[in-house]
This record gives C-alpha cells, sequence and structure tokens, in this order.
C-alpha cells in the first residue's frame, strides 16, 4: 500500500489556480482510473477532473469553493500497487513552512508558461519577484514601487511569501491611496460612485479575469489596427449554391466561419511571421497554425477555443470542428487542451450586427482579426467594356497586431491576402 498525492493538474496556458467546485466522491471511496472524482473552475474552463491512478481517496485536502495553486495537492489516494518514490508523498507534521512555500511557488512558475499577471517578475530596482508573490501583491493592491520598499529575506534581498505577509500585517494603518506612477501600474483611479437609484452588479470570477487580460494585453503589446473592405460576392454566391447539398451530405449547416477560418489559414502560409510570439527579446515563429475562435457564452462572457492544426484540415473538417468547439462552450464542456495552444485568433463581430472591430490581441499571441457584417451595397464595377454600377456584398477585415514585431507593411498586406482570397472565391469548387 501506498499514498500518492492528487495535485491540482495544469488546465492551459497561463492558468495558474483552480477553484475547486466540488468534489463527486468522498473520503473512503473507491475510485477507477480515469474515473471523475472532482470538478474544478478555472478562469478559462470549468471541467471534472479524473483519477490519475486506481485506489481509495484517503483524504480531501482542498475544500470546496478553496481556490488551490496549480502543482499544489489536493488529496491523498491510497493504492495498492507499488508506486516508484519519486510519486509517492508522505506528508510530514515537521515539514518545514519555508520549504513548502519553495515548492509552491516552483510549481507556480513551472505551470505558467506565460506570465499572466500585471507586476513584472523583475521589480524596477531589479529585484526577482516570484509568481506567489506577485498574485499576492496583485491582489493586495501593493505597487511595484512599494514592493522595492519592503526588505526580502529570500536569497539576494528576494521578497518571500512570508515578508509580504508580514509587510500586509504593518500596512493597516497605511491609506491605499498611492499614486501608481510606474509604467506598469494596474490600478484604475475611481471616477464616481454609485447612486441609491443605480445597480451595483459584482463582477464574476471569469469577468474579472477577462478585464485583467484586457488591460493587460494592452500594457504588453502596442495595438495597431489596419482595415480592408472585401467584395465577398462570389464567396457568398458559392456559398448559396452549396448550402442545400452541403445540409443533405454532412447533417450541419455551412456557414461562413469556416470559410473565413480556411483563407487566414491560407494567408498565414503565404505570411508565416503573423503566426509568431514573442519572449523578451526572441520572437518564437510558430511551425503549428492553431486558431482561435472568440466565443460568447450566454452568460455574456467570452471563450476562446482553439481549432488546432487548422492548416491540415479540410472545409468539411473545419466546418465539424467550428460546430463542436461552440457547442462544447455554449454547453460548458470544453476541454483544457481544447482552450490552449492557440497561435492566431478570429472574431467574428459580424454575428453581432457590427460593421466592423478593434479586437484586443490574445496574449502571447501577436495578431487578432475581427469579421465584420456582410452586407449588400451599391459598388462601381470595373469590366473590359467599361465602369458600371451594381450591386456587391461587401464585409471589413479588421485586423489588430502588436507594433512590436509586426510592421504595417506586413500587418497590411497580410490582412489584404485573406480579402484576396475571399474575393477571388472559386465558383465552380466542390464540397
Amino acid at each position: 500500500m501506498a499514498i500518492i498525492e492528487m495535485v491540482m493538474p495544469k488546465m492551459g496556458e497561463s492558468v495558474m489556480e483552480g477553484t475547486v467546485i466540488a468534489w463527486l466522491k468522498k473520503e473512503g471511496d473507491h475510485i477507477e482510473e480515469d474515473e471523475s472524482i472532482l470538478e474544478v473552475a478555472t478562469d478559462k474552463v470549468d471541467t471534472e477532473i479524473p483519477a490519475a491512478n486506481q485506489g481509495i481517496l484517503k483524504e480531501i485536502l482542498a475544500k470546496e469553493g478553496e481556490v488551490v495553486a496549480v502543482g499544489k495537492p489536493i488529496a491523498l489516494i491510497e493504492v495498492k500497487t507499488k508506486i516508484s518514490p519519486s510519486h509517492v508523498s508522505y506528508p510530514t507534521e515537521d515539514s518545514p513552512v519555508e520549504k513548502a512555500e519553495e515548492i509552491l511557488e516552483k510549481a507556480i512558475d513551472t505551470a505558467s508558461s506565460s506570465d499572466g499577471l500585471i507586476l513584472p517578475r523583475i521589480s524596477d530596482a531589479g529585484k526577482f519577484l516570484s509568481p506567489l508573490v506577485r498574485s499576492i501583491a496583485k491582489k493586495e493592491g501593493i505597487s511595484i514601487s512599494k514592493l522595492d520598499t519592503i526588505k526580502g529575506s529570500g536569497k539576494e534581498s528576494r521578497v518571500t511569501k512570508h515578508d509580504i505577509l508580514s509587510y500586509l500585517k504593518t500596512r493597516t494603518s497605511e491609506k491605499v491611496t498611492e499614486t501608481l506612477t510606474s509604467p506598469t501600474a494596474y490600478q484604475q483611479p475611481i471616477f464616481g460612485i454609485s447612486s441609491g437609484n443605480d445597480e451595483v452588479i459584482e463582477m464574476d470570477r471569469m469577468r474579472k479575469l477577462i478585464a485583467e487580460r484586457m488591460v493587460e494585453s494592452k500594457r504588453i503589446s502596442p495595438h495597431v489596427t489596419s482595415f480592408v473592405e472585401v467584395d465577398v460576392t462570389k464567396m457568398v454566391a458559392w456559398r448559396n449554391k452549396v448550402k442545400d447539398e452541403f445540409l443533405r451530405k454532412e447533417n450541419e449547416k455551412l456557414t461562413f466561419t469556416p470559410i473565413f477560418i480556411e483563407a487566414i489559414v491560407r494567408a498565414i502560409k503565404d505570411f508565416p511571421l503573423i503566426n509568431v510570439q514573442v519572449d523578451g527579446t526572441k520572437i518564437i515563429k510558430k511551425k503549428d497554425i492553431n486558431i482561435g475562435m472568440a466565443t460568447a457564452l450566454p452568460t455574456g462572457n467570452l471563450i476562446v477555443p482553439v481549432i488546432h492544426h487548422a492548416d491540415q484540415l479540410s472545409l468539411v473538417d473545419l466546418k465539424k470542428k467550428v460546430n463542436e468547439l461552440a457547442k462544447k462552450a455554449r454547453e460548458n464542456n470544453l476541454k483544457p487542451d481544447e482552450l490552449q495552444g492557440g497561435t492566431y485568433t478570429v472574431s467574428n463581430v459580424g454575428s453581432f450586427g457590427n460593421m466592423m472591430g478593434t479586437p484586443i490581441i490574445m496574449q502571447p499571441q501577436v495578431a487578432i482579426m475581427a469579421l465584420g457584417s456582410i452586407h449588400k451595397k451599391p459598388s462601381v464595377i470595373e469590366t473590359p467594356e467599361g465602369d458600371m454600377i451594381g450591386i456587391r456584398s461587401k464585409m471589413f477585415l479588421s485586423h489588430s497586431y502588436d507594433h512590436r514585431v509586426v510592421d504595417g507593411a506586413l500587418g497590411g498586406m497580410f490582412v489584404r491576402k485573406v480579402a484576396d482570397y475571399l474575393e477571388m472565391y472559386d465558383l465552380n469548387r466542390a464540397i
């Protein structure tokens, strides 16, 4: 018999913690390998977590409603088979608190592929700030300049969890009215207060994180947006011609979204430097083309499931994948793997009747495209016999990109290439 720890798993890029929603098993219950034993919520997905081993749920360490860092133990499982010592953890009463904190910080560092926090890893004074310290500082409203004034007891005067918690105990007499002058400041001033006639709505967990990440993306990436008006008359005509046959063959409706994604994928192949990420002063060129599709949830929040290896999928496969992910998103059944690894994102603002938009980049990507609504409008048509006025189906493409690594020429040529693929659509194309 052996006791092993079940830890909070990593559930997506930049996800550092999860909230235990409900335990599906109770202490003493027998569990099978891969059997779901609890539900966990993150800022990206709510999902059931399966057991990695067969055995007895010996002890539940994380209560329902508790927020647990990635890598931290949430339960002890008693197994019959022998486990390698590297996989066995025996909790002891004399384990140093400092060691536990160090393990937790390393777990968070390992789990986070992109920072996702407001405060930087290095302070203005050149001190290293661990993810745990930054998380506490952000939650408690401690500025980067204030962190530099805290005497650190860690290696090379590094501020530890103990140091920042000690500071919080002595801060009760201070007024939290500090003006944040650092360029990494994240607090916003309050410009007004509610009156008795106003309804005050508290942001839910997901909305708070969405807000935080949108502000952070704007801070990280200098956004530039280029617009192109596209004549999609041929594309619309082709879709209208084949939609009945498509429905009969595939038992699904053919929408415009997979057609747009297909054109974007082709353009990424032509301009691979759009499919990159930034790591400090390094540009990481991604080999895979994984398209994120921004999806509105019934709650009004936004989630971005990812179509992996979109360049390897046919139009029919793309359509099936779009439908599958959209359905899972609406039903809250997305898996963690379906929410990570995106290299370029598409947002269909036209589905809300909008002509164009200025989308915010999904970090650590460097570009995102908004698809406007399709409208019929009078347009000048050039023919060998001369110019004439005709009715054409048109739409706007809005391409936001990170000006650190994507200049106007590349950003503009990319969105123009997407437009070219849509305008030159083959009316004789087979499904």
